[in-house]
């Protein structure tokens, strides 16, 4: 089973072929195809090679499948005894890939 470890938006995720991730946000239509470059870690099943930081000649090619918003987290700051209460929803803009393939080159 082949898989690797991919970084984007400042965080890491694990690919593998055929495979839904929710990553943060990438401009582009859905079904339109995306090729991630910054590969850190690839496995073919047998062997695992690993990148000084990234692996050269590695790509992961993705399908965006949809844009949406992440549940809504809350933000509340509170000072006891000084009349000091914040409260703030958030809600994160995510994009969902499918993995189509991965070469590590």
């Amino acid at each position: 089973m082949s898989y690797a470890i991919i970084r984007t938006g400042g965080k890491q995720f694990r690919a593998e072929p055929g495979k839904s991730l929710r990553i943060p946000s990438l401009l582009g239509e859905a079904g339109t195809a995306v090729e991630f470059n910054d590969v850190l870690l690839g496995s073919d099943g047998k062997q695992v090679r690993l990148g000084v930081p990234t692996l050269s000649g590695a790509k992961v090619t993705a399908e965006i499948v949809k844009h949406g918003l992440d549940d809504k987290i809350i933000v509340f700051k509170f000072k006891r005894r000084k009349n000091y209460a914040r409260k703030q929803g958030h809600r994160q803009k995510f994009t969902e890939v499918r993995i189509k393939d991965i070469t590590l080159g």
